[in-house]
């Protein structure tokens, strides 16, 4: 029942969806490797889009890049597809230089925010070579992190992974203190040509940023909610439970404050 349920709910997404197009003129592809509980040292790898224009950014996971195309294209017809292009990111980031503007996707319903693109960087006299870029490093305490990043002036947009930008150059690597989160360059290339699936979420509640970070964090006690009526014995329900609330106690966002 489940499955069918799912499947339900992607075909009405397949037909429903509300397209929002983004005007392409390059793209710098990131891999980040990721801790996201605070519980062990392991650590997982991922890759994200930057799609950038004259005036704006948008960036997005490559697995959902590529199952929102295939939605647009009607070329996804089963959750088993969808599950191939499965991720911890499923949401959306649009900046320009006045704001951000977030859609993420919590337990299969749509949120989103905006929010005010300030990052007061320091530009510091260090330089290194990532990814065959000559670089130099700027840092900033953002969002309850140390974040370190290298720019390049070979490379004349303001833009980076995430929210990071702001620099006089695209942001080849930043990473946090910690390097809980630590996103690279390994690709930019000039692509002309407009995403017709930049942003396909539909029926999106616009909350403020507050109360989309606590929905997210109490995704997972969402997910139980949803999974305890499969769950018969009292026992077992009671266990995921625990486990549930232990994996909120060590979530690790890559936003540990939201400023």
């Amino acid at each position: 029942m489940k499955k069918i349920i799912l499947f339900l709910n992607l075909s009405a997404f397949t037909f429903l969806y509300s397209q929002k197009k983004f005007d392409v003129l390059y793209e710098a592809d990131y891999k980040l490797e990721y801790k996201l509980s605070n519980a062990s040292n392991y650590t997982k790898e991922t890759t994200f889009a930057l799609l950038i224009n004259k005036n704006s950014s948008f960036f997005k996971d490559l697995h959902r890049y590529i199952s929102d195309s295939l939605i647009v294209e009607k070329k996804l017809n089963s959750i088993e597809e969808a599950m191939k292009y499965n991720t911890d990111f499923r949401g959306y980031i649009g900046t320009t230089s006045g704001k951000f503007y977030v859609t993420d996707e919590i337990n299969y319903s749509y949120f989103g925010y905006e929010e005010p693109n300030v990052i007061n960087w320091k530009i510091k006299k260090e330089f290194k070579t990532v990814s065959g870029y000559t670089c130099q490093k700027a840092e900033v305490i953002k969002y309850g992190r140390t974040w370190y990043a290298w720019f390049t002036n070979d490379i004349p947009f303001p833009f980076g992974p995430y929210k990071f930008n702001g620099l006089p150059g695209l942001i080849i690597e930043v990473y946090d203190s910690k390097e809980d989160y630590h996103y690279i360059l390994y690709s930019f290339r000039k692509r002309i040509y407009t995403c017709k699936s930049a942003n396909i979420a539909t029926n999106v509640k616009y909350l403020s940023k507050e109360k989309v970070a606590l929905a997210f964090k109490n995704r997972l006690a969402g997910k139980l909610r949803l999974n305890e009526q499969y769950i018969e014995d009292q026992e077992d329900r009671e266990r995921m439970r625990k486990n549930a609330e232990e994996k909120i106690k060590n979530y690790n966002p890559i936003e540990l404050d939201i400023y």
